[in-house]
């Protein structure tokens, strides 16, 4: 499913338009970048939980040639779902 797909199922399962169920899903995804970006953790009782994580730095191999080259420290978000979403996903 992508964005204009789960923006029309909001729209079908309220009364809202697909315009307002937009902005609605805008603003929520933009509430849990900017609290990822702040706090790290976003819990969704019974949906999961994004968290940020951090990778250090380290040493990788190039595909091509084989040469060592380094990789630099990062952050990324990482999902763990939640107990009810495993359910539903597993039947």
């Amino acid at each position: 499913m992508h964005k204009p797909e789960l923006i029309s199922a909001i729209a079908d399962h309220t009364s809202m338009t697909k315009e307002q169920a937009s902005h609605v899903l805008t603003a929520i995804l933009d509430e849990i970048q900017l609290a990822l970006s702040r706090e790290g953790d976003v819990v969704l009782i019974g949906f999961g939980t994004f968290s940020r994580q951090h990778r250090k730095a380290r040493i990788g191999k190039n595909p091509q040639t084989g040469q060592p080259i380094e990789i630099p420290a990062t952050n990324t978000v990482s999902f763990k779902a939640g107990k009810k979403l495993k359910e539903i996903v597993n039947g």
